[in-house]
């Protein structure tokens, strides 16, 4: 495990600098007022790790693929003996920072769509950009407590393996030791979490489909971020890697048989890039969305079927 050394805190300064320098200045900002409130009410001391991942993530070829719809995730990793209410008491200050930054749209409609909203945010953990949790329970791999969500819903429908590696190959450390190795380590993914990331990116899309005509809510984004989920989950079980978004897109309209197969991908891949950067109504995408969302999990498995064969045929 590396340990950035914090001898001084000039020293400390320039390299946690060095290490947010690629990405955008409003997450910069978001970033130290985090660790400035974790500082002041728990004492850095008392982080093991903070990791970045998701869009923000500084790629190695330079792409970036941060967006207007982008979040900036940051797992933030305590020693065991920090009480929770401490947590607790810090979390409530990082919702007011992720407001104050923009990365979170607070409800001005308290109606019960808008209750069910914040239920879905809280159950899966989609556009929240923090998550606490103590080390214990990253080492132990318990996904519901490392990202406080719904444990009957992270145990039926999250594909826990697959988000886990996926995050680990798309994250960088910007605080403390880096216990990435100790997920790819442990974690082995099964087929069985392709099935249960396509029924979960299944409900999501369809979801939108009777809340579309409330045009206050922005549906639009639980599609893009089910299509996103979609790609990263079953390009990381078929590939084990984590490129950009556009690469990925490559590869499953490479996977397309036919040249119509190839050219309606072509097409739908290209609108979810516009819509990611210029969100807007589009019915005409929404509609597609559950079936591309579907074909992508089948191509992936049987992508990674013909590659185990292959693989047992050469052994």
């Amino acid at each position: 495990m590396q340990y950035i050394k914090l001898i001084e805190h000039e020293e400390f300064e320039d390299d946690f600098n060095i290490r947010i320098e690629k990405i955008n200045r409003q997450s910069q900002k978001y970033i130290k007022d985090t660790i400035q409130i974790i500082d002041k009410e728990i004492g850095t001391e008392n982080v093991v790790s903070i990791i970045l991942f998701g869009s923000q993530t500084a790629k190695k070829n330079g792409v970036k693929e941060c967006t207007t719809v982008s979040d900036c995730d940051l797992l933030v990793i305590f020693k065991d003996n920090v009480p929770n209410h401490l947590i607790k008491k810090v979390e409530k200050y990082i919702i007011a920072l992720e407001d104050k930054h923009n990365f979170r749209e607070l409800n001005s409609n308290n109606n019960f769509f808008d209750k069910i909203l914040d239920v879905i945010h809280q159950t899966t953990g989609m556009f929240i950009s923090h998550f606490l949790t103590k080390r214990q329970y990253w080492e132990s791999i318990i996904f519901h407590k490392i990202f406080s969500v719904n444990k009957l819903f992270s145990t039926l429908f999250a594909p826990k393996k697959i988000v886990l590696c996926s995050i680990i190959a798309n994250s960088n450390v910007i605080y403390g030791l880096d216990l990435r190795e100790i997920v790819n380590k442990n974690v082995k993914i099964s087929p069985f979490d392709m099935i249960k990331s396509l029924v979960m990116n299944l409900v999501i899309s369809l979801s939108t489909i009777p809340i579309s005509r409330l045009r206050y809510l922005n549906f639009m984004k639980y599609l893009l971020e089910a299509v996103k989920w979609s790609l990263r989950a079953s390009n990381y079980y078929s590939f084990v890697d984590s490129p950009p978004l556009k690469e990925i897109i490559r590869r499953f309209t490479l996977l397309e048989r036919s040249k119509g197969s190839k050219r309606r991908a072509t097409i739908f891949y290209k609108r979810f890039l516009e819509l990611r950067q210029y969100p807007r109504s589009d019915l005409g995408f929404m509609f597609r969305c559950p079936f591309r969302i579907l074909k992508i999990h089948i191509k992936s498995i049987l992508f990674k079927k013909i590659i185990r064969k292959k693989s047992r045929i050469k052994d």
